[in-house]
């Protein structure tokens, strides 16, 4: 599997996101045993994200033999760490040789693929988006499309809190799709957008971003965002973390369907999960046969360190890295 990182170290290298001279990792994950994996292939790519402070990965495909790497960008309003406005996906760069040589993207943070917000520290709407985990090369795609997740809110908010809309909260969950290719991924115009729903209760798709309509609306209770389609079971799962003021305890909760524009209904709330669990998902290459038995990866309990926090490890064996914990689909 190829993944981002950073914030952090993989063996000697280091990589940290903010500031002229931020950097967003990449490594390779080789094993079928998902307690014994191995990390290989590590290095990190420069990326200026002014005029922002921030500049983190989010979502990242392989697929027909090209990596397809996007970052998005952040600001910090309190000036202490903690990023409390989300800022834009600034576009996605590609490898053809798995890493090893990387093609930047043409946009910049002052000027990003979905060209919002209009200026930093106002809403966006596909904020820190994911690709839609279909399997190895998209194998379980329906129509040989990539579809990409975000969270976001909109202005004028009924019922704003701290923190409203940053790397990890939010009030509504957002899907685009577009054929991938290296033409298509950095070229606004190849984007359709979900844009509601039909009377006929068919999905609505619109190359015009301004018609875009939330997937899911939860105000004050949305933020980071993944999916992923377990081909066994033919169900959707989206894990939705809502990270409350940013640096305490996260809620998490998965929701599943039978297609991917929903409706969507609620498998588990996990209150506290980890107790500060984030960039939750489930790899599809660790899915059972049956589809009952899968691994569920996220980090957790970063503010322990710089904060010098006391969340738990709950469940236990989680922590600031790379965590898998199994998890069984009763129902």
């Amino acid at each position: 599997m190829c993944s981002p990182w950073t914030d952090g170290a993989v063996g000697s290298i280091h990589s940290t996101s903010f500031g002229k001279t931020a950097t967003t990792g990449y490594a390779t994950i080789v094993g079928d045993d998902p307690l014994h994996l191995q990390i290989i292939d590590v290095g990190v790519y420069l990326g200026d994200p002014q005029p922002y402070e921030g500049r983190y990965p989010c979502g990242t495909l392989v697929y027909d033999g090209v990596w397809y790497y996007g970052t998005y960008c952040l600001l910090d309003s309190k000036k202490g760490l903690n990023w409390d406005i989300l800022g834009p996906l600034v576009g996605f760069r590609y490898s053809q040789d798995y890493g090893k040589t990387w093609h930047d993207t043409p946009h910049t943070p002052a000027s990003p693929l979905f060209a919002e917000p209009s200026k930093p520290g106002e809403k966006v709407k596909m904020g820190s988006p994911h690709f839609v985990d279909f399997g190895k090369n998209m194998e379980y795609s329906p129509d040989g499309t990539a579809y990409l997740v975000g969270h976001g809110a909109v202005d004028p908010d009924t019922a704003p809190r701290p923190a409203n809309l940053s790397w990890i909260t939010g009030d509504q969950v957002y899907l685009a799709r577009v054929k991938p290719s290296i033409e298509n991924v950095n070229d606004r115009a190849k984007y359709e957008f979900f844009a509601g729903f039909d009377a006929r209760q068919q999905p609505i798709w619109t190359h015009d971003f301004s018609r875009i309509k939330p997937l899911v609306d939860w105000n004050n209770n949305c933020g980071c965002v993944t999916m992923t389609y377990d081909a066994p079971l033919k169900k959707f799962l989206m894990c939705i973390t809502d990270g409350r003021n940013t640096i305490g305890k996260f809620n998490t909760y998965i929701l599943e369907s039978g297609r991917i524009t929903g409706p969507w209904k609620m498998v588990v709330y996990m209150r506290e999960f980890g107790e500060q669990g984030y960039f939750v998902n489930f790899p599809t290459k660790f899915i059972s046969p049956d589809g009952r038995t899968a691994w569920l990866c996220y980090a957790a309990n970063f503010t322990n360190g710089y904060m010098h926090t006391h969340f738990r490890d709950i469940p236990a064996g989680g922590g600031y890295g790379l965590t898998l914990q199994e998890v069984n689909l009763l129902h």
